[in-house]
């Protein structure tokens, strides 16, 4: 169970990163903030559980970070919205 965690955790961290390499996907979005966060939190788990101290200073690391961004994310000004017309 616990390969299965860290398979898709790494995941959560790799198809988002993929994507902003490739310019499928910005960096500043909820797409790749939040997988981020949670693929990183799984992995930090995962070395906690396995006492693999590099790996917690690692992915503990990459969490707060994540976090870090998916704070700056949900902070950031959105641009107004466009009400309907009553016309």
């Amino acid at each position: 169970m616990i390969q299965v965690v860290s398979l898709l955790g790494a995941l959560l961290i790799l198809i988002p990163f993929a994507a902003s390499q490739l310019r499928r996907l910005a960096v500043a979005t909820l797409a790749y903030q939040l997988p981020n966060l949670v693929g990183s939190l799984a992995l930090t788990v995962v070395a906690i559980l396995e006492r693999q101290y590099g790996f917690i200073l690692l992915e503990g690391t990459w969490a707060v970070m994540s976090l870090v961004g998916l704070i700056g994310v949900l902070r950031a000004p959105r641009p107004p919205r466009l009400e309907p017309s009553t016309n």
